[in-house]
């Protein structure tokens, strides 16, 4: 069969969704790398490097406007070797020239298009342009560069130098003992910034961010600050609530465009739904709202259904996009439902704002709650349990009519980081309601990671697509298959997840670790070919990985009885904490660590043929400052040594290194850690 296509460049051999699609461009793309770059040197070309996601609405916004336009291309091709990058799969690249636009334009964001010369340094940088923009650009720097090449060589020089400091750090030669009274500080400043009617950030749009409420339920849980429990319910009711979660099928898209969550941006991404499993998962422990656990349960199936691969690993997103219409997939008219559900249609309108104006767009509506069951009910004068029916009926027909409409893409692409926050979802949703499908799917994931992506030295990389892996894992796929291990290590006190989490951890300080900041740089010493070597340090939609590694290291420090590890966790806050009590709105993962060391951190010991069963009462309850070992035997931690009692079950409780006296009973433990 002949190729239809009237173009075809070097992306064609990628195996990432997002270059394929651009793989029939008139554009000379390539990929990253060496070729690109060699050839931009050979032919003393300036580069486009042009970076998004497959899931990005204006990336390909862009790509139909500029990129498949022919004239446009010749433009391109004349002045410039034009690569493309995914940026899930290449965030350090993304990492450097996202830094570029912030210096030159104050923001970021995707697409990512920035010129720089064949060296790499960049000299200009934006987010998305106009068809008409793109080509004032492309032409004025096409005609600079024959007429002042030493203007673009000085803008690149300043430019790549911003790029060196930005984020910075250095080694702070202090010593800091962490109180509760910072954190009452932080939260001070912070409730500032939150929504307390609507949740979240009190602007829009409206992200997530499930590392700020996690970190606030671990405030309140020391603090027994009503506020800081206020500002986490509201948020997770709202957005639950909100035409951010889809209400048909579950999962949560990118981000609300407006302050209500009511109109989201389409996507869906395997990390944002991983992040809030864990975080409703813990607010259900903290709560016992009922709502979590709904969440919590209609996540995971939509995981189950649209983002998990036949081998049990997980894909990275859903397209807003379908049939080049966003939304299109998710939206209804009054009359669709009407027609689809007949006599039930005013129940299920009332229930999801169904207007016949819509409340979108165009008639469309987005099925969005305000009114808890009750009042819907109490309206139509049915019970709780009626309604209930109604809409479970409704959402059924429902799901049937849009399984017939056209999906949006699906980015099949498997990135070692993002399984891993879905391994530690998986594993904290198991804890907390006890379904062995969730382990299940869990250890499934996990042991890919240990076949596909991690080699026996503990080397790892980022992605898998089709049988193969390409790039080389960066400190990110580190550290949250890390975390993700020793979550699982407490979930089942299997000792091999805990000693594969060492194993990993002891080749990420060999190869990313920097001696001199006592912090980690985010790509490998040997693998480190990018224009500055970066360090990734305030969390945002996902942690940064250097909170996480933090965060790592203090948790297997107490596992392993390893002070050294402590020691450097404590140091790499200390040298954020300016920042840290500056902006906690963006370093609350490094607060989960301030906060186990503003308190006392327990270990929970608990041996015995029993140990699963109380293992499971203690994780009936919300105890962000416990960790949890032990087994049917004892294992070979140090603090588990002579803990076991023949024939008995038995849980200790320890801090410092000291434990109590032994207590059958968990109520009689949890006393003991003031619960």
């Amino acid at each position: 069969m002949k190729n239809s296509h009237t173009y075809t460049n070097a992306l064609i051999h990628e195996s990432s969704p997002y270059l394929l699609q651009h793989a029939h461009n008139p554009v000379n793309w390539y990929p990253w790398g060496e070729q690109a770059l060699q050839k931009a040197r050979d032919e003393n070309k300036m580069l486009i490097i042009s970076i998004g996601y497959a899931a990005c609405h204006w990336c390909h916004v862009m790509e139909h406007e500029s990129f498949e336009d022919c004239d446009v291309a010749e433009l391109m091709n004349e002045h410039f070797i034009c690569i493309k990058v995914d940026r899930e799969e290449r965030p350090d690249v993304d990492q450097v020239y996202m830094t570029a636009a912030q210096l030159i334009t104050g923001s970021g964001g995707w697409p990512l298009n920035a010129l720089a010369l064949s060296d790499g340094r960049p000299f200009q940088a934006g987010t998305y342009y106009s068809k008409n923009n793109w080509i004032q650009m492309l032409a004025y720097f096409g005609e600079l560069i024959k007429t002042d090449p030493a203007a673009i060589e000085k803008r690149a020089e300043l430019i790549t130098n911003g790029i060196h400091v930005a984020e910075n750090v250095i080694f702070k030669d202090t010593r800091k003992t962490f109180s509760l009274d910072e954190l009452d500080q932080q939260f001070a400043a912070m409730k500032l910034n939150i929504d307390f009617i609507k949740g979240g950030a009190n602007r829009a749009p409206k992200f997530p961010m499930p590392s700020n409420w996690a970190y606030l339920l671990h405030y309140y849980h020391l603090s027994k600050n009503e506020e800081a429990l206020q500002a986490v319910t509201v948020t997770l009711n709202n957005m639950a609530f909100g035409g951010i979660n889809d209400h048909l099928a579950g999962g949560f898209a990118r981000y609300s465009t407006d302050a209500n969550w009511h109109v989201p941006h389409f996507e869906k991404m395997l990390y944002d739904n991983a992040q809030l499993v864990s975080l409703y998962a813990q607010a259900y422990q903290c709560t016992k709202d009922p709502l979590y656990k709904k969440v919590v349960y209609e996540t995971l199936k939509f995981i189950e259904d649209e983002l998990t691969s036949p081998e049990g690993a997980f894909y990275a997103s859903l397209d807003a996009d379908s049939e080049g219409e966003e939304g299109k997939y998710y939206v209804w008219t009054k009359d669709e439902l009407d027609k689809a559900l007949g006599s039930d249609a005013e129940i299920f309108s009332a229930y999801y704002n169904i207007s016949d104006a819509g409340n979108w767009e165009d008639g469309n509506n987005i099925l969005l709650r305000n009114d808890p069951d009750a009042v819907i009910a109490k309206k139509y004068n049915i019970s709780v349990s009626d309604l209930n029916d109604v809409i479970d009926v409704s959402k059924i027909k429902l799901l049937q009519i849009r399984g017939e409409r056209v999906k949006p893409g699906l980015d099949d692409k498997i990135l070692s980081s993002w399984n891993a926050l879905m391994i530690t979802g998986y594993t904290k949703a198991y804890r907390v309601f006890g379904e062995e499908a969730f382990l299940n799917a869990a250890v499934t994931n996990a042991n890919f990671l240990l076949q596909k992506a991690i080699a026996a030295d503990g080397e790892m990389t980022r992605n898998y697509k089709n049988g193969k892996s390409s790039i080389h894992a960066l400190l990110d796929d580190y550290a949250f298959t890390i975390a993700a291990f020793i979550e699982l290590y407490q979930a089942t006190f299997d000792e091999q997840w805990l000693m594969e989490a060492d194993r990993i951890t002891r080749y990420a300080m060999e190869h990313f670790f920097d001696s001199a900041s006592h912090m980690f740089f985010y790509t490998h010493n040997q693998y480190a070919d990018l224009i500055s070597r970066k360090m990734e340090l305030s969390d945002n939609v996902i942690p940064s990985s250097n909170s996480e590694m933090a965060k790592n290291l203090f948790l297997l420090g107490h596992f392993f009885n390893n002070e050294d590890h402590i020691s450097k966790a404590k140091q790499m806050l200390i040298n954020v904490e300016a920042d840290v009590q500056r902006n906690i709105y963006f370093y609350s993962n490094w607060g989960m660590l301030q906060a186990w060391f503003s308190s006392p951190l327990y270990e929970v010991v608990i041996t015995g043929d029993n140990f699963k069963n109380k293992r499971q009462e203690f994780d009936q309850h919300y105890l962000p400052n416990v960790i949890l070992l032990g087994g049917k035997e004892e294992g070979s931690l140090s603090l588990l040594k002579n803990k076991l009692i023949k024939g008995e079950t038995t849980i200790y409780v320890c801090r410092d290194k000291t434990c109590t006296l032994p207590a059958r009973e968990v109520n009689k433990a949890l006393e003991q850690i003031g619960k």
